[in-house]
C-alpha cells in the first residue's frame, strides 16, 4: 500500500467549492486494542490524512478526525460509536468528505458499507483513500466502491478462514492451548496437570462424588451451600493473576463442570457451534450453543489428561442431568406418588401422566394421550394408593435379603461423607493458618518506619487473624453437631433400622422423594391395565436388571355394579334376604365367604342396607318374622304392622310410643325388637282411613 504524500496530490476536479463549504472527516480505526499498541505506524498514516485533507483545500478547523473506534473490529457497526458518529455527520449534510486509508476501514460488511455509500449519495458527500477520490454518486466510482468493499469482505472471511483451520489442525494434534477447567494447571513445559493445592482437587473430587450420590444439580448445589463449601478458580488476570480465588458456588459453574469433558481426561474442541440464527449484531460470541453428543464435537481425545473421574461416570452424568430436564425422568419431583414418571398403560402403552386432587393427597394414574391428541375417550385411569400400596410391598421383599448389606453400605456412605467433610475443614483451616503466617511475614519484613506500608500490613494480619478465629468457631459448632466419627449409639441405630427395611420404609424421616428415589433404582417401568370398569387390575413390573413380574390387583370402585361378580353377589344377597337375614346376619355371611366391597375390603351395615334397598329387596319379607319366638299368633312386628296396615314403619313406632298400642320387647340373635299384641278386630280399626291418616298426621 503506497500513500501519496500532500505536495504530489493534485486536487481532483470532482472536488468543488460546495463540498470545501463543509466539514472534512478523518475516520481512524485499528481492529484490536494489540493493533493499537503494536501496529503503530498504521495509526500514525490515519492520522496524517489531516494533512491531505488540508492539502485538498480544506481549512484546519474544517478538519475533524473521529478515532473513537480505535481497537474495534469493523465487522459490524454495533458497538463503534466512531461509524455511528460518522453516519450522523453525513445524515446531516455537514460532511463533504470522508478520508480513510482505504475503504475496508470503514466497514468490513457490506450490509453496513452500502447503507453508508447511499447516503453519501444522497447528500453529495466525496470518498478518498489512498488510491484517489470517489463520488458514491458517479456510477463507475460507486462500481468501484462497492468492488472495494466486496473484496474487503472477502478478505476477511479468507483470513478467517485460514486461522480457523490453523485451529483445527493444532487441535486435531491436542496442542491447540485454551482455558483449562478449575482444577487443572498448565506445567511450563505445556502438560496439562492437577492442580498443586489438595484442597482445589479435594472439593473437585467431592461435587463429582456428591452429584453421583443426589443425581440433581440443585441437590448438589444445596449440599454445597449448607455446608460453606466454596468452589476454587485460579485467577486469569490482574496483579493476582495465578492464584487460588475461592467464590460462591452457582448452577451455572456447576453445570459447566459437570458437562467438561476435561475431568474424564478427555481433550475437548469445537463442543460449542454457532447457530447464525441466534447471533446478535455485535456480539461475536453470541448464538453459540452446547453440543451434547461428542460425536459432533469437532475433535475429541481421550486419556490425554489426568483425570477426576472416568469417561463411564462422564456419560452417566450426561444421560442424569439429560433426563432431569426432561418431564417424569430423571430425579423425582415432588408428590407423594411413589411411581411418578415408571407408569405405563397396558393398553396403549403410552406413558400415564399423575394427577392430584384434595389438595395433593390423593393421586390417580391417568392415560390421557389418546383423548388430548384424537380427541378418542380417555384410555384408563386408577387410584395410586392401591399401585403404590403393592409396589412398595414387592419393593420391600425383594429388598429384605439385603437388609445386612444395606446396613453395613449404609453406615460406610456415612463415615466417608463425615470423613470428607472433615478433610474439607482440616484444609480450610489450613490454608486460614497459612495465610495469617503470611501476613506476619509481610508485615515483619517492612520497614518499620515506612508507617504508609506498615499500618496496611498490619490490617491485613489482623483481618487475616479475625477470620481464623471466626472459622475455627464454625469448624468448633460443625464438629459438635457431626462427630467426625459415628458413635455406637449411632451405628446400632443404623443396623437396627436397616434390618428392619419396613420400619425404615414408612419412618417419619423417610420422605416421598426417598421412596421415589429408590423406586426408580429399583424399577424400569411399571404397566397396569385395568380390567374394563370392574375392580380387577394386572400390574407389570419391569425391574432394573431386565426381570419382569406381574401381579393382579385389587382396585375400590366407586358402584357395586362396577364388580365384575356383581350379578353373583346380588343372587348371593337375594338368596340370604329370602332366608330372613338381617343385615347384619348377612354383612357376617358375605364377609366369611370372602366377598369384597367396591371401596373396601369387607361389608358393614349400611352398605347392605343400602343395597338392598336399591334393588328392590327390603320390604319382601318381615326381617325378623322367621326368628321370632311368639307367645301366641296376635302378637305382630313393627315391620309385619306397618305392612299390614298400609302405613309407614315410622308412624307404627309413633302410636307404640304415644301409648295407642300394647307391646313387650324380645331378643333375636342380640337384637331387641318390639312385638305389638293386636287382634284381628284391631287390625281391622287401625286400617280404617280415619285411624291411618290420623297416624300420619300426629307429629
Amino acid at each position: 500500500m503506497s500513500v501519496i504524500s500532500p505536495a504530489a496530490d493534485p486536487i481532483p476536479s470532482k472536488i468543488n467549492a460546495r463540498h470545501r463549504d463543509r466539514q472534512a472527516v478523518v475516520y481512524v480505526r485499528q481492529s484490536t486494542p494489540r493493533q493499537v499498541e503494536r501496529n503503530r505506524e498504521s495509526t500514525r498514516l490515519q492520522y496524517a490524512l489531516v494533512e491531505r485533507a488540508r492539502a485538498l483545500g480544506w481549512r484546519v478547523d474544517q478538519v475533524v478526525v473521529i478515532d473513537d473506534d480505535l481497537g474495534r473490529s469493523a465487522a459490524f457497526t454495533v458497538d463503534r460509536p466512531g461509524f455511528q458518529r460518522l453516519v450522523a455527520e453525513v445524515g446531516l449534510g455537514r460532511v463533504g468528505l470522508v478520508l480513510g486509508i482505504e475503504v475496508s476501514r470503514l466497514a468490513r460488511s457490506c450490509r453496513d458499507g452500502h447503507p453508508l455509500l447511499e447516503m453519501c449519495a444522497l447528500f453529495d458527500t466525496l470518498i478518498a483513500d489512498a488510491d484517489g477520490v470517489y463520488d458514491a454518486a458517479n456510477y463507475n466510482d460507486r462500481l468501484l466502491l462497492g468492488l472495494k468493499g466486496t473484496m474487503s469482505e472477502a478478505e476477511l472471511h479468507l483470513l478467517q478462514a485460514r486461522l480457523l483451520e490453523g485451529q483445527r489442525a493444532k487441535a486435531q494434534r491436542g496442542e491447540l492451548a485454551m482455558n483449562l477447567p478449575r482444577g487443572y494447571v498448565r506445567h511450563p513445559s505445556g502438560q496439562v496437570i492437577f492442580d498443586p493445592d489438595e484442597q482445589v482437587q479435594a472439593v473437585i473430587r467431592l461435587v463429582f462424588e456428591v452429584f453421583d450420590r443426589r443425581r440433581s444439580m440443585r441437590a448438589l448445589l444445596r449440599y454445597l451451600v449448607d455446608h460453606d463449601i466454596l468452589l476454587p478458580d485460579r485467577v486469569r488476570s490482574g496483579p493476582h493473576k495465578g492464584e487460588v480465588g475461592w467464590n460462591r458456588p452457582n448452577r451455572a459453574t456447576l453445570g459447566d463442570m459437570l458437562h467438561h469433558p476435561g475431568y474424564a481426561g478427555a481433550y475437548a474442541y469445537g463442543r460449542r457451534l454457532t447457530d447464525h440464527r441466534l447471533r446478535r449484531p455485535g456480539q461475536p460470541h453470541s448464538g453459540r450453543r452446547y453440543q451434547p453428543d461428542p460425536e459432533r464435537w469437532m475433535v475429541l481425545r481421550r486419556d490425554c489428561w489426568p483425570a477426576y473421574i472416568d469417561w463411564e461416570t462422564y456419560e452417566r452424568n450426561q444421560a442424569q442431568m439429560t433426563a432431569n430436564r426432561i418431564k417424569h425422568h430423571g430425579v423425582p419431583r415432588g408428590g407423594p406418588a411413589l411411581l411418578s414418571g415408571l407408569v405405563r398403560c397396558g393398553r396403549c402403552g403410552h406413558r400415564m401422566a399423575l394427577a392430584y386432587s384434595d389438595n395433593g393427597r390423593e393421586a390417580r394414574y391417568v392415560c390421557n394421550h389418546l383423548a388430548t391428541t384424537f380427541g378418542a375417550p380417555r384410555c384408563q385411569s386408577i387410584s395410586a394408593q392401591p399401585v403404590d400400596t403393592l409396589v412398595a410391598d414387592l419393593m420391600l421383599a425383594a429388598l429384605a435379603p439385603s437388609s445386612i448389606e444395606v446396613a453395613l453400605q449404609l453406615a460406610e456412605d456415612l463415615e466417608v461423607e463425615r470423613a470428607t467433610l472433615h478433610q474439607q475443614w482440616t484444609h480450610r483451616l489450613e490454608r486460614a493458618r497459612y495465610e495469617v503466617t503470611l501476613a506476619r511475614r509481610r508485615y515483619e519484613a517492612v520497614d518499620p518506619d515506612n508507617r504508609l506500608v506498615a499500618r496496611t500490613l498490619e490490617w491485613e494480619w489482623e483481618a487475616a487473624l479475625a477470620s481464623e478465629q471466626m472459622l475455627l468457631v464454625e469448624h468448633e459448632h460443625h464438629c459438635a453437631r457431626a462427630p467426625v466419627r459415628l458413635s455406637e449409639a449411632e451405628q446400632s441405630a443404623i443396623r437396627r433400622l436397616a434390618e428392619d427395611i419396613p420400619a425404615l420404609w414408612s419412618a417419619p424421616t423417610t420422605t416421598a422423594a426417598d421412596r421415589q428415589a429408590i423406586a426408580r433404582l429399583m424399577l424400569d417401568q411399571v404397566v397396569i391395565e385395568v380390567a374394563g370398569a370392574t375392580e380387577h387390575a394386572r400390574v407389570d413390573c419391569q425391574w432394573a436388571g431386565g426381570p419382569r413380574t406381574s401381579h393382579d390387583l385389587i382396585r375400590p370402585v366407586r358402584r357395586f355394579e362396577q364388580l365384575r361378580d356383581f350379578d353373583r353377589l346380588l343372587a348371593r344377597l337375594t338368596e340370604l334376604r329370602r332366608q330372613g337375614l338381617a343385615a347384619r346376619a348377612i354383612v357376617d355371611q358375605l364377609n366369611s365367604e370372602g366377598w369384597r366391597a367396591p371401596k373396601r375390603d369387607r361389608f358393614n351395615e349400611p352398605m347392605v342396607r343400602q343395597l338392598l334397598q336399591r334393588h328392590g329387596l327390603g320390604n319382601t319379607r318381615p326381617i325378623w318374622s322367621g326368628q321370632v319366638l311368639r307367645r301366641h299368633e296376635d302378637e305382630w312386628t313393627l315391620q309385619e304392622l306397618s305392612e299390614r296396615l298400609g302405613v309407614g314403619r315410622q308412624a307404627v313406632y309413633g302410636w307404640l310410643r304415644r301409648g295407642r298400642l300394647q307391646a313387650r320387647m324380645a331378643k333375636v340373635g342380640g337384637q331387641r325388637i318390639w312385638l305389638v299384641t293386636l287382634t284381628q278386630a284391631d287390625i281391622t280399626r287401625l286400617r280404617s282411613p280415619v285411624s291411618v291418616n290420623a297416624g300420619k298426621q300426629e307429629p
